[in-house]
């Protein structure tokens, strides 16, 4: 089996605001809002990006597509650095990479029609004549199950689920590779959330799509994605494939994040323990020295307030970064992984 090529590329991506004070207004410190953030996704796959509200998962993605200009680290799209692109060079780009947004009532210009929206995007980076772009969009609507019929309407005539379709079929226009999705079923009803995930499925086989999909849902990441990164205050504290995330959590936030995805069978719901992390998340303009999960883990060492953990690679493709891994995990043999797995989960320290 030939190896999958890697279509993105990110590398110690940092973005801080700056914070200003004083009579001068001079730069006192800064929000660090993604800080040293380093992954890839593969042609064709789907990236989860979890974690709670306020660590950083959308800032990582309009970053992504610089929608925000960096403060330090590479973006490499198809071994192209887009983090050192002109403004002029980087809009050449754009039409590889595009984006779903969270709220599809505010991401929607509500002055213009249906077919306005889906094809300003071909006026923008196209010279095709009016009969090719009305075409083209006529294609997107079908592609997103939307009639035909509605092209003329406005925005505030769709339903929120048909409303999110024509933001998808917005960033399908110029045919992209990549598309980062940012939460986009979280501003709608449970029923229509999955038609807009099976549809994005749909497309993903259709199209060859490569996806970057950031959620708070776990269980519908663990649905739509091949492997998943937990995001904590502005670093990605565990990457794993989905099934092994969610079967052998390394992390202690990933236990707790999973521990709070509701179990629907009530039998298995009660036996299930909840781990309930105590105290809010820090400031990301002041992270706590050392861990940045020191000040609410239940597993704390005094290590963990002092020095920052390293990464390491817990099982082949899975990367932890606790204190509570031993720093030689990815050169042990399987069954000796599995068993400091099962040491980790029992509070153990190895």
């Amino acid at each position: 089996m030939s190896e999958r090529k890697k279509l993105l590329q990110v590398i110690d991506l940092k973005l801080h605001f700056p914070i200003y004070g004083g009579l001068l207004r001079r730069q006192v410190g800064a929000v660090k809002a993604v800080d040293g953030v380093t992954f890839d996704i593969f042609e064709g796959e789907t990236l989860g990006i979890v974690g709670e509200s306020g660590c950083g998962k959308s800032t990582a993605g309009r970053a992504v597509l610089r929608l925000y200009e960096t403060t330090a680290g590479s973006i490499l799209i198809d071994g192209v650095d887009i983090a050192t692109l002109s403004q002029e060079e980087l809009r050449k780009k754009r039409p590889a990479m595009q984006m779903v947004f969270q709220d599809p009532q505010a991401s929607l210009n509500p002055r213009m029609t249906v077919a306005g929206i889906i094809g300003e995007p071909l006026d923008e980076h196209t010279n095709w004549p009016r009969a090719k772009k009305l075409e083209r969009i006529y294609e997107l609507m079908d592609a997103v199950g939307l009639n035909r019929d509605f092209a003329n309407r406005y925005p505030h005539a769709f339903s929120g689920g048909q409303r999110q379709r024509i933001g998808i079929a917005r960033a399908l226009a110029l045919n992209p590779r990549f598309i980062v999705c940012d939460e986009p079923i979280a501003a709608l009803d449970v029923s229509i959330q999955a038609q807009v995930v099976n549809l994005l499925e749909e497309l993903q086989e259709q199209f060859g799509l490569t996806y970057m999909f950031i959620s708070h849902d776990l269980s519908m990441v663990r649905h739509i994605a091949d492997r998943v990164a937990v995001m904590y205050l502005g670093k990605i504290v565990e990457l794993a494939p989905v099934s092994r995330l969610y079967d052998h959590p390394a992390h202690p936030y990933t236990e707790a994040l999973l521990s709070a995805v509701p179990e629907p069978d009530p039998s298995l719901e009660r036996r299930k323990d909840r781990i309930v992390l105590q105290g809010d998340v820090p400031s990301p303009a002041n992270p706590p020295k050392g861990c940045n999960f020191c000040t609410r883990c239940p597993k704390v060492m005094d290590i963990c307030r002092e020095t920052e953990p390293v990464t390491v690679e817990v099982a082949p493709g899975h990367f932890a970064a606790c204190h509570l891994i031993p720093q030689t995990a990815g050169q042990t043999g399987g069954a000796e992984v599995e068993h400091n797995q099962t040491r980790i989960q029992q509070g153990e320290v190895v």
